[in-house]
């Protein structure tokens, strides 16, 4: 019931109050499994990525969220789910693969699956360089990656903001990359594949690319 009600009223109210500007959703497959691979600006990009895409899409999302207590707890968890967000644990050794493990299953199912591959928010507005979970879930499930650029989200909630603020917000969709014609598996076959697609989301956003990996004191998965 939740889940209806984010997408038929929560949704569509969101998009008349913020008004995405949205180019290039018609590359987005109608069916079948589906990798979205974005850059990552903000805390609200999982929220924006749902608002414009009519498919249901399924991103990871902290297992804490899921484990909250009493009613408020309850509502937090179905909350969550009804956005796409599927439990991942944080901080140990089998997270990576239990993200992974996450991101199969919904691409089994002919589900879309969204990834950061630059795995944390940039905190400066270049792009950095890609996490190679990306290519292991394109060249095992055979999706499809659809290259993503989200502009403006930095200013709809900066670091630290509790409140959404009224900006303008874009979402540029890049046509898919196929990976079908990459038949090896090793590191560098998927660290080829990981920068294919960071390139493709560097020229839909025109950001600054960084060859290293992006650390920051509190990063996460969401």
């Amino acid at each position: 019931m939740l889940n209806q009600f984010v997408r038929r009223v929560l949704a569509p109210l969101a998009r008349v109050v913020y008004r995405p500007r949205v180019e290039g959703l018609e590359h987005l497959p109608a069916t079948g499994p589906v990798i979205i691979a974005a850059n990552h600006r903000a805390v609200l990009d999982t929220a924006v990525i749902s608002l414009v895409v009519r498919r249901q899409v399924r991103f990871l999302g902290k297992a804490e969220y899921f484990t909250g207590r009493g009613v408020r707890g309850k509502l937090m968890a179905a909350f969550v789910d009804a956005l796409g967000f599927v439990p991942v644990e944080r901080g140990n050794a089998h997270a990576g693969l239990a993200a992974l493990n996450a991101g199969q299953k919904v691409l089994n199912d002919g589900g879309v699956f969204a990834i950061y591959p630059e795995g944390t928010r940039s905190l400066d507005g270049r792009l950095y360089r890609g996490h190679t979970g990306v290519a292991v879930l394109a060249l095992t499930a055979g999706a499809p990656v659809v290259p993503v650029a989200l502009f403006g989200t930095e200013r709809l909630m900066p670091r630290g903001g509790r409140i959404p603020r009224h900006a303008p917000v874009g979402v540029r969709f890049g046509e898919p990359l196929d990976f079908s014609r990459v038949t090896e598996r090793n590191l560098r076959a998927r660290r080829a594949v990981t920068d294919e697609v960071m390139d493709a989301i560097r020229q839909l956003s025109q950001q600054e690319y960084v060859d290293s990996y992006h650390r920051r004191p509190d990063e996460d998965i969401a």
